[in-house]
């Protein structure tokens, strides 16, 4: 039977991946490595380094594959991401043929593959016709990045954390993360709320901002806008916190 690794990698720094991700790795006959077009190439070329300082498998092989992408303009979100999911599955089906008979094959997915990443989901929809078996590997989140880079704890004492996207944000909790959000959604949260802001976390082009959201949120649209148009793509998060 066929084995798919499913590896986090932290958020772009080499040093986030585990001993245990590191094993994985070098059990691997192939690591899958994600094409996700021009400007954006940064990010297959953290998996490379990742690959070329940690695996010491002779044997193993990387695939350079095309991610499919995602119709941002469907204004049905449920069903351009289940159309974008059955493209993934169809090209993860192509994938698997690369992988020998009771062999491994790896993808290294940023952060963790269980917070906000559609890696397991498309291998499940894999598991319905094919017989594979699938092992998951933790990787630091975009959240203790940012954490650490703020010098805070994510919640305080005896109190919930709240975590979104910036479609979903709504009325902020006591202490609200917000992922994946490209429409600047705190821009209409509440002036008097409290923000930790980050992007590229942990990478040595790490930006963070903080401090009152009215006061604050304007350098960080501005801060935001300039470097992605000097990286060609931009993954940030933050922290909304009640003062």
């Amino acid at each position: 039977m066929k084995t798919l690794l499913i590896i986090g990698i932290g958020t772009g720094n080499p040093e986030h991946v585990t001993v245990q991700a590191i094993n994985a790795l070098n059990r691997a006959d192939v690591l899958f490595i994600p094409d996700k077009g021009a400007g954006k190439g940064d990010l297959a070329e953290v998996r490379r380094d990742i690959i070329a300082r940690y695996v010491t498998n002779p044997a193993s092989r990387s695939i350079l594959y095309d991610v499919p992408r995602r119709d941002a303009a469907n204004p049905d979100y449920e069903g351009g991401v289940e159309e974008w999911h059955r493209a993934l599955a169809q090209r993860f089906s192509g994938l698997l043929r690369e992988v020998p008979e009771d062999g491994a094959g790896a993808f290294l997915v940023w952060g963790d593959p269980g917070l906000y990443d559609s890696t397991i989901r498309i291998i499940e929809r894999l598991r319905e016709t094919e017989a594979i078996a699938v092992e998951i590997i933790p990787g630091i989140t975009a959240i203790q990045a940012l954490t650490a880079a703020h010098g805070i704890a994510l919640n305080r004492i005896g109190m919930p954390v709240h975590i979104t996207t910036g479609r979903r944000l709504g009325d902020v909790a006591e202490d609200s993360v917000v992922m994946l959000d490209g429409q600047t959604a705190f821009m209409e949260a509440d002036a008097d709320l409290e923000i930790f802001w980050g992007a590229y976390l942990g990478t040595l082009d790490e930006i963070t901002v903080s401090g009152r959201l009215g006061d604050v949120r304007d350098e960080i649209v501005a801060t935001r806008k300039a470097a992605r148009e000097r990286h060609g793509w931009i993954m940030d998060t933050y922290l909304l916190r009640k003062r």
